[in-house]
């Protein structure tokens, strides 16, 4: 049998669940032991306090929680925790960016200095967006430096900025290149970018537990990070924090977005189509394509592949091969993100055309290859992979 037979017989077998309490109440003790399997192990072997998991499964979701919020407290882990989603957060930094050119406010083909005059004749002016969404502008760090604190002092040290490479040329991942498409888009829309997030996107994908800032009335529901020794730790204000990896958000919510790249839920028109366009790929990294922050690898990919390509290795300047034409956004893709701060570590995959999705949260950054083994397992155990 195919991979793609079976994925059309579960779709229906988990349609018929729907309709039939008995059937679907079967399916979901399945997906929660194909789950607490993939998960179980590596919370003990990593040494993780809590986890959240949503699945996205032949047209249904699952929420599954796992251990506590804090050490301290002991307070179990439950569909209202937020954990810190680090560079996951630049997916959503790409779609405002991506809408913002939908409603004619920007290009991503525009350069730099056409939002930041002052970058006029330096070589950080001439970079165009679409290279800062696509780690592939000239050479960053992956952290502005320590000394950089204030605006000013920002926009000195891209006013410095000297590329290392040609833009397009290599890839080098970084928080300073997305973190300025954030700032530019803010500046192109005409409005403060957390207000923007928390005002526009976060509502617009219908998020009700997803913040930049989290309200004090749900600090409670915040949990507790723990670094890779297990100390204590939840993300510090830094420049450029808010617009590369300041999002924190639930399981519950981060399936629906999960959801929302797969299309299927119902959402704006102009949204749906900058979310879709976020998954065009500009340029080919070995087995990886790099979309608008997005990575994408073909749907029959091994674990080795996958592994590989999420590994602390990608940070590195590798050379790229620019796409020409840019890839058209695909179904047949398996595509993904990680996301890690000092305390949590956070991970998302989809695969478009089997309507299979996963998203995984937990309160300890751990490797990002174990996050990478959870999906592949649980996809497996589902019979889609």
């Amino acid at each position: 049998m195919t991979v793609r037979t079976t994925g059309i017989l579960l779709t229906a077998f988990l349609a018929t669940c729907a309709s039939t309490p008995g059937l679907a109440a079967d399916e979901s003790a399945r997906v929660k032991a194909i789950v607490d399997g993939a998960v179980r192990p590596m919370m003990e072997k990593n040494g993780i306090p809590g986890m959240a998991v949503g699945v996205a499964a032949g047209g249904n979701t699952y929420t599954f929680e796992y251990g506590v919020v804090s050490k301290e407290t002991r307070k179990p882990v439950t569909p209202s925790t937020m954990f810190e989603l680090g560079s996951i957060s630049k997916t959503f930094t790409v779609t405002l960016a991506s809408l913002a050119e939908v409603n004619g406010q920007l290009s991503l083909s525009d350069k730099v200095s056409k939002y930041l005059p002052s970058m006029q004749g330096k070589p950080f002016g001439d970079v165009r967006l679409m290279h800062l969404g696509t780690h592939t502008a000239g050479g960053f760090p992956l952290q502005i430096p320590d000394e950089v604190k204030t605006q000013g002092q920002l926009m000195t040290y891209f006013e410095n900025w000297k590329p290392i490479y040609k833009a397009g040329a290599a890839r080098t991942y970084a928080n300073p290149s997305i973190g300025m498409l954030g700032v530019i888009t803010a500046r192109a829309i005409g409005k403060d970018f957390a207000t923007a997030m928390e005002g526009e996107i976060f509502p617009g994908l219908g998020l009700t537990n997803t913040y930049i800032h989290v309200p004090s009335a749900k600090l409670a529901n915040y949990a507790q990070g723990y670094t890779r020794t297990d100390k204590p730790a939840r993300m510090t204000e830094a420049i450029l924090a808010t617009e590369a990896y300041g999002v924190k958000s639930t399981a519950t919510d981060m399936i629906r977005v999960v959801r929302a790249n797969m299309a299927m839920i119902s959402l704006d028109a102009k949204l749906q189509r900058a979310i879709a366009n976020t998954h065009i790929g500009y340029f080919k990294d070995g087995a990886m394509t790099q979309d608008m922050i997005w990575e994408q690898y073909d749907d029959t990919a091994d674990l080795a592949t996958l592994l590989k390509g999420n590994s602390n290795d990608m940070i590195r300047q590798t050379p790229v091969m620019q796409l020409t034409p840019p890839l058209k956004p695909r179904a047949d893709a398996w595509i993904n993100k990680t996301g890690s701060t000092n305390g949590f570590g956070a991970y998302v995959a989809f695969i478009p055309e089997k309507k299979l999705g996963i998203a995984i949260l937990a309160n300890k950054n751990y490797p990002n290859e174990d996050r990478v083994r959870i999906a592949y397992q649980v996809f497996t155990g589902l019979g889609l992979k």
